[in-house]
């Protein structure tokens, strides 16, 4: 495996990533009816930021080290704030990724899926899950476990695809399995996470949403260079496709983005983090 969540974990694509899903679950909570949470490439699940990984690469130090403390404030929007004591909550120095995220916010009548291929990183997710018996954890290709999951018995739920992206056929593939998981359980929300090394394959994910008829859908994006790719491969912009965003998500998700992008900055520059329909 190439790609370990742990050099990453709280960087400036997962604050927006995890936000955008702690909104959509906060959604979900809403009605007393249960709900279904699968997140198809799980990973580990919780990170340590003090760690030789996150040491290595310093890259929450331009994410979540940045904004961590700002719960407290009177003027912090809801979606982000709820988020912010999710992490405040595992303590300091700890990361929670998105399986941890979703099983701290399930209800007693509200279940968690969550799929990890790697061994090494399957066996610390059953760890990271192990106090949540609301939450399953399976050792397993998410690309191949997710259809036969679908439609849950609640019919109602989200689902997180947010692949490694090793692959030079990744987007293809993750645009697919979003298709087909669409066609059977038409009504849930889905967020896929994409990385934007290269425009051109994200432009061609969302023509590729809306020539098979995916919609309603959003895209979210956050860019610490402002539109300037860096050379290297340090990333610096990504993006997210929520479709069925539930309502009032856009409203919540703007508030958020106004207040972030200042924070969110590299070399005194200000993240741009821009909201649009597909």
């Amino acid at each position: 495996m190439n790609y370990r969540h742990a050099f990453h974990a709280g960087n400036f694509a997962d604050v927006m990533k995890h936000l955008a899903l702690v909104a959509v679950l906060l959604h979900l909570r809403r009605k007393e009816k249960p709900f279904c949470a699968i997140d198809t490439h799980a990973g580990a699940g919780l990170y340590d930021l003090t760690g030789p990984e996150a040491a290595r690469s310093r890259e929450a130090e331009s994410g979540i080290a940045r904004i961590r403390d700002l719960a407290r404030r009177a003027d912090v929007p809801d979606a982000l704030r709820a988020w912010l004591e999710c992490v405040k909550d595992e303590g300091e120095g700890s990361y929670p990724g998105s399986p941890r995220l979703m099983a701290r916010l399930l209800r007693p009548q509200d279940r968690l899926i969550a799929i990890e291929k790697h061994p090494q990183e399957a066996a610390a997710l059953r760890n990271a899950l192990g106090a949540f018996p609301r939450a399953r954890a399976i050792e397993g290709d998410g690309y191949a476990q997710l259809l036969p999951l679908l439609p849950p018995r609640e019919r109602r739920g989200v689902v997180l695809i947010d692949p490694p992206y090793e692959a030079k056929d990744e987007f293809l593939r993750a645009t697919d399995l979003l298709a087909c998981a669409h066609r059977r359980f038409a009504t849930g929300t889905y967020l896929l996470w994409f990385p934007v090394k290269a425009s051109v394959n994200a432009e061609a994910l969302g023509g590729e949403l809306r020539t098979q008829g995916i919609a309603p859908a959003v895209r979210l994006d956050i860019d610490l260079n402002v539109g300037k790719k860096e050379s290297g491969a340090r990333l610096s912009s990504a993006g997210l496709v929520i479709v069925n965003p539930p309502y009032s998500f856009e409203a919540e998700m703007t508030a958020a983005a106004e207040f972030l992008a200042p924070r969110l900055s590299r070399d005194g520059v200000s993240a741009a983090i821009s909201l649009a329909s597909l």
